[in-house]
Formats: structure tokens, sequence, C-alpha cells
């Protein structure tokens, strides 16, 4: 089983000069120290306006200086909001490729919809429609990166002509994709996707073990058909995270801000009523603390033995991957990286030492129920070469207009611009023959 670390930029109110900053800074020093530990992978978010509960708006800047400071930790898109309302896809396919080429090819491309009021209404998405824009928008982006070129499409919720996008990522076809998954139905949907799940529904290890299970008899049947074009068979699931020797002073230092980080969730999603700039979610929460019950997924926080006895069940469950939620509510920085630390130290060696023959146990199995899931994919044609529309120039349609119009072209840069209508290329003098 491999090891994650997962960032919403979480920062309660109230808020100092400085904080923000403190905050962006204090993170790319653990994704630092989580890349020398030997961890595996460090998931970022994409919210939008979902104060104290994430600061996290960019994940592609974030993800670009992780990428800078670190060499082997793969870098995940935790997830990118895919309706177009968000991000184009032409963009989304743009910022992946380019972060797959600055990291040298350590891109995970996690995707999802968002369900938060602020955000949906933010950018004026109806919530009835934003599952059918995530599955257009990740397809079309997903053929942009493969195809060369992109021969276009109009859809209902985006439409662009043919154009060839670059970059390309360096991973072939493209970077792993994985969908955000909150109850057992995503988790079906990712695998009839061939996606990898990104849970965050905190399931205890009995909940693991049967969704686990039906996620890979999902891959194996006929039901699976790769939304993109690989097959990401993987389950990971998000879980609090605090290490310490004292198992007290774990969940001290760490349980506090796991709950803190369910709460304001529930005030953005499911209970809260917001006023922009003014609500204080951490004071809210402070009044509520003692009424809260214990929340679910805490099993990265105790002592080293007892979050590898954790850890174990979940690796026995068949889970692939565990991600900590270390930085939440007002988890201290330098309890974070101390945790980090004896964690690398104390829990991870064993389960490092039976990932290998693990993983290739595991892609052995699937290998041909993945080859059949490909095969099943409807795959967009490709144009011919006497089929892809040129792209005339701005200046040359200008012209061209102009010229239809009996007047003359105006290029806004006055009459002293001479520019030619005709490829210059095209009208040089044929040389003589060689003698």
């Amino acid at each position: 089983m491999q090891f994650g670390i997962f960032y919403e930029h979480q920062l309660p109110r109230p808020w100092v000069e400085g904080a923000e900053l403190r905050l962006f800074q204090e993170a790319l020093d653990q994704v630092e120290l989580a890349d020398r530990l030997g961890l595996d992978y460090a998931w970022e978010v994409e919210h939008h306006f979902l104060e104290e509960y994430s600061h996290s708006s960019a994940p592609e800047v974030f993800l670009a200086a992780c990428s800078q400071r670190t060499k082997r930790i793969r870098l995940g898109h935790g997830i990118v909001l895919m309706p177009p309302g968000y991000n184009h896809p032409a963009r989304v396919a743009e910022r992946i490729a380019t972060l797959d080429l600055v990291s040298n090819g350590r891109v995970e491309w996690g995707t999802g919809q968002s369900a938060s009021a602020a955000e949906l209404g933010g950018f004026g998405i109806h919530p009835d429609e934003r599952h059918a824009m995530w599955l257009e928008a990740t397809a079309e982006a997903a053929n942009m990166l493969v195809m060369d070129p992109y021969p276009g499409y109009q859809g209902k919720y985006f439409s662009m002509p043919c154009r060839n996008l670059v970059p390309k990522p360096v991973q072939k076809p493209h970077p792993p994709l994985w969908v955000a998954c909150s109850k057992r139905d995503t988790i079906h949907q990712a695998a009839r996707h061939g996606l990898g799940a990104l849970t965050f529904a905190f399931i205890d290890q009995g909940e693991a073990v049967k969704w686990v299970h039906e996620y890979y008899d999902i891959i194996k049947s006929d039901a699976c058909v790769p939304l993109g074009h690989t097959v990401n068979a993987n389950v990971a699931m998000v879980a609090g995270f605090s290490c310490h020797s004292d198992g007290e002073e774990a969940r001290r230092r760490g349980l506090d801000g796991f709950r803190f980080f369910g709460y304001a969730l529930g005030h953005h999603y499911i209970f809260g009523d917001h006023i922009p700039g003014r609500t204080s979610i951490w004071a809210n929460y402070e009044k509520a603390r003692d009424l809260l019950p214990m929340s679910p997924g805490a099993g990265g926080i105790g002592t080293p033995d007892e979050i590898t006895a954790n850890m174990r069940r979940f690796e026995e469950a068949g889970v692939d991957q565990v991600v900590f939620l270390q930085q939440g509510g007002r988890n201290e920085h330098a309890h974070i990286c101390a945790s980090l630390e004896l964690f690398a130290a104390s829990v991870m060696p064993a389960f490092k030492a039976r990932h290998a023959a693990r993983e290739a146990k595991k892609r052995a199995e699937l290998a041909p129920y993945i080859a059949r899931a490909l095969a099943r994919k409807s795959l967009r044609a490709p144009l011919a070469d006497g089929d892809i529309p040129p792209v005339a120039a701005l200046g040359r349609q200008q012209a061209q207009q102009e010229s239809a119009d009996g007047k003359t072209a105006n290029f806004g840069r006055g009459s002293e611009m001479q520019v030619p209508l005709e490829d210059p290329l095209k009208t040089l003098p044929t040389p003589p023959p060689s003698a």
C-alpha cells in the first residue's frame, strides 16, 4: 500500500496579516519533507469561495511550485473541477500537460464536479447538470491530450473547432485519471469509467472491504468502459493524521483539526448559512465541538503501533493508497513535520517492502480485463490530412474582408505596416537548375 498527503489549505478565522503566506509556505515545506521521507503522493484540491475550509483555488500553481522542490513524489490534482463553467476543457488539458512536463512526468489527474452552492452559484453552474458536464468535459480533455490534431467538438456544454493542443504530456497517453468519490455509488461509477477512486467518504475498515471488492468486480466486468485512454485501477481513501509515541498526545495534536475539517465541510455543503466575508466557521465550530460525534476515518491518528494496525487492515481490505489529511483546522506545522518523520521511520517501511510484489500481482491479474475494457472504448476518429481545416491568420481574414468590401486593409498600426496576403515562401523565384 502507498501513502500520500492531502491539502485543502484550511485557514480558520480569525485571520491575521501574513497567515495565508505562512500557510502556503509551510505546505511547500511539508511536501518537500514528504518527498525526502519517501511518501508517494501529494494531493491538492481545487475549491473556490469556501472560506476557512479551503483556500486552494489554483492547485496547478501550488503543484508547479511543489514540482520544483521535489524529485519523486507524485503530484495529484485532487481534484480539477471539470464543468466548463469552472475550467474550459482545453485549459485543463494544457495545464495538466504543462505540469507533467515541469514535474518530469509525475502528475495524477483527479477530476470532479463540486457540490457546494458557493462554487456552483458563483460560476453559474446548475447542480442538476454538473455530472453531465463532468462526463463531457473529462472525455474531451483526455482526447485533446492524445489526438494530433484534436478534431473539434460540438457538445451540449462546450464546443470548439479543430485545434492541435500543445504541449503534450510526458506520460502516454495521458496522466492517470481519477474521480472524487463521496459515496458508494460514485465508487461504482469510477470503476465503470476505468478511473481511480479518490474517496472522501472516510469509510472504516469494514466498509473498505466491501467497497474495494465491488470496485474491482466492476473493473473486471463488461461494465467497465474507459472514459479516458487508460484504465487507472486504484482505490485511495482519505484519513486523518497525527503520529506520536504518546497516543493521547497524537490525538490532542491531530483530532481537533480533523474534526474541524468535517464540520467545515458540513457547513459549506450540508447545513451552513454562510455570509461571505463575515461568517466565522471556527467560532461556530467551537460552540458545537462538544456536541459533535467522533469523526470516522481517524485511522492515521495515534501511536506508530496503532496506525500500523489500522493501515494493515486497510491494506488487507485491498485499499491501494491512504492519503493523510494532516493540515486541518489549526494543526501546527511543527507537529505535522514531526508526525511525518515518525511515520516514515516507524510505520511506512514494512508497507513499502510489501508494495512492489503486491502491485506486480495486481497488475498481472488485471491486465487481461484492462485490455478488454480498452477494446470496448469507442475512439474519436482522427482527421485525414486533407480534412484538417486551415486556420487563416486574423490579419489575412481582415484583409480579405476589407478587399471584398472594396476598402483598404487596416491592421491597426497605420498604413506603414505592410503585411503580405500570400505566404512569402510561396512567392520566392524558382532557383535556376544547378550546372
